[in-house]
């Protein structure tokens, strides 16, 4: 959300509640929620840097944290409720139950990167977590991907715009839009792999989860 960064009322957030509104913020976007978690962080970090009154530690330990947090919420909802609403109207949209059994196998298979690698795109950002919950993705592999991702991220972010100042604020769109293509470009390559090969994939992931039936 670059058009975020300068927001009065994230900057107005930052000065008022320091690291506890980057916490919350990026803790209700891993939620689900379409919150500017991201901005949140930057703009922490461009105060830390230009103020002083913040540090830059704090900054990061406190959108790690909230990724973390917030993401497993997330991941417990999409556990809880994710199977039942996915069974009951996924067909709506073109869920069959072979495509979720598929979709299963794929986290199964495959869980680590996306939510590793989710956390630096904004879509996948809000969604991975619930998304691994209602694949039901093992928690102890999701943790493990979820806290790394988390702590790599707010790392990067964070220190990045700490050092390079306002200059961040001009990299950040077109940087942010390149990403999104190649995310993009991924997905679709990943969805026309997946209808290519969806027989096979199908053959192995009843393999993987013999005790999966069609309702």
């Amino acid at each position: 959300m670059p058009g975020l960064l300068s927001s009065p009322a994230i900057v107005d957030l930052v000065q008022t509640y320091g690291v506890l509104s980057v916490f919350a913020l990026v803790a209700l976007e891993s939620v689900g929620l379409p919150l500017p978690g991201e901005a949140a962080l930057i703009a922490a970090s461009l105060y830390a840097g230009a103020t002083g009154q913040l540090s830059i530690f704090a900054v990061i330990g406190a959108a790690a944290a909230g990724a973390i947090l917030g993401d497993n919420l997330g991941y417990l909802i999409g556990r809880a409720l994710g199977p039942f609403l996915l069974m009951r109207y996924g067909r709506h949209i073109g869920l069959t139950h072979r495509r979720l059994l598929i979709g299963r196998y794929l986290f199964w298979r495959h869980g680590g990167k996306i939510v590793f690698f989710g956390r630096f795109i904004a879509f996948l950002r809000t969604f991975a977590a619930l998304l691994a919950g209602a694949s039901q993705m093992r928690w102890r592999n999701f943790l493990l991907f979820n806290a790394l991702g988390g702590i790599v991220w707010a790392s990067a972010y964070g220190l990045s715009t700490y050092f390079l100042g306002e200059t961040i604020t001009r990299l950040a769109p077109p940087l942010s839009t390149a990403v999104l293509a190649v995310a993009i470009i991924l997905i679709i390559a990943g969805f026309l792999f997946i209808r290519r090969h969806e027989v096979e994939l199908e053959a192995r992931a009843r393999q993987v989860f013999p005790d999966s039936i069609e309702p």
